[in-house]
């Protein structure tokens, strides 16, 4: 597990601001209107954190190395692979992340996971995933043009529009399944090959209108991964929320389909977001009524039928409640071994 990842490359940017502001209101200098900085101070602040995320590091030469033995040479039972990233603190990864690995094992009791991320490479990270652990390119450029300050940074926090160039390179790489942390595998993915899933369709014509970035299984080097790469380093906004991610798979996936050697299936909705971010809420909460109960029910059914996996969307439901009774909670029961007994119990904040 190691990668040059950092949790927050701007965050020297917002601790200057946060000071600023402090020193303002101590004088009563309150500016009345927000402080809107430039492009080319969001370039300076960020180019000193971006060469400490960049610098060639011991950890980071032998990162291709030790992925290699990891999948290569020293575990000869890797039937898959996954990797996710994790850009955040240790202290962050909690019960719910445990809980999607245990969910990853259960149905793939002989794969391996590559987690690249900074703060996991730790002896603290190492005893978090004890129980797991004992079972066995074109955006050069743009880097360069990154480190340079040649390119605006933007308002989306960095490390996430970083996070997602890194799945489709490691996938371009080493091929495997890409995860995120907030995925619960429902079933094996043996049956996945080359997949990308769609987030919506379009209603009237039944094809997919937007694709998701959070579950995708491609072969090493397929030339998909290879335009998605491009196309991060050619058209990179880090100020649209999703540009980069979902909205750039998207329109490449859309520019490429049908093209020689560029096969790969989109799978519909139901099979990695049964259900969109706005209607999450309800796999959290409890049966209210005997109609509640059957409903739950027969929703847990399809999920367990149509779905390969189930995206938590975590950006809108991080603070949600898990209620007993309720949709994850019962997933949890079957899936969540190595996880605090109080996650499974009511009111858990899985």
């Amino acid at each position: 597990m190691a990668a040059k990842e950092e949790a927050a490359p701007l965050a020297e940017a917002h601790q200057s601001l946060r000071q600023w502001r402090f020193l303002q209101k101590r004088s009563g200098e309150v500016s009345p209107q927000p402080v809107v900085f430039s492009a080319a101070q969001r370039r300076r602040w960020s180019r000193r954190a971006l060469r400490r995320f960049l610098r060639p590091s011991e950890r980071s030469k032998l990162f291709a190395a030790r992925a290699d033995e990891f999948f290569l040479h020293g575990n000869s039972t890797c039937e898959h692979r996954f990797f996710m990233t994790w850009i955040s603190p240790l202290k962050s990864f909690g019960e719910r992340e445990l809980f999607v690995i245990e969910s990853l094992f259960k149905f793939h009791p002989h794969a391996c996971l590559l987690i690249l991320s900074n703060t996991m490479d730790t002896p603290l990270g190492a005893a978090l995933l004890a129980p797991f652990l004992v079972r066995g390119h074109p955006a050069a450029l743009w880097l360069k043009r990154l480190l340079a300050g040649g390119v605006d940074p933007g308002e989306v926090p960095l490390g996430q529009n970083l996070s997602n160039l890194l799945r489709h390179a490691v996938l371009y790489k080493f091929g495997g399944v890409y995860l995120d942390a907030d995925v619960i595998v429902l079933r094996s993915f043996s049956p996945l090959r080359n997949a990308i899933g769609a987030q919506a369709v379009d209603l009237a014509t039944g094809n997919w209108s937007r694709l998701n970035n959070a579950v995708m299984a491609f072969d090493k080097g397929h030339p998909l991964l290879f335009k998605f790469i491009q196309e991060f380093s050619l058209t990179f906004d880090g100020n649209k929320w999703g540009h980069n991610g979902p909205y750039l798979v998207s329109r490449v996936a859309a520019r490429v389909a049908g093209r020689p050697g560029f096969h790969f299936t989109v799978l519909p909705p139901a099979a990695f977001y049964p259900f969109d971010w706005s209607r999450i809420e309800s796999l959290f909460r409890s049966p209210r009524s005997g109609e509640d109960r059957r409903r739950l029910s027969d929703k847990l059914r399809r999920l367990r039928e149509a779905s390969f996996a189930l995206h938590l969307w975590n950006r809108h439901s991080k603070t949600m409640e898990v209620e007993e009774g309720s949709i994850v909670e019962q997933l949890m029961s079957d899936y969540c071994v190595f996880c605090n007994d109080s996650a499974s119990s009511s009111s858990s904040s899985l």
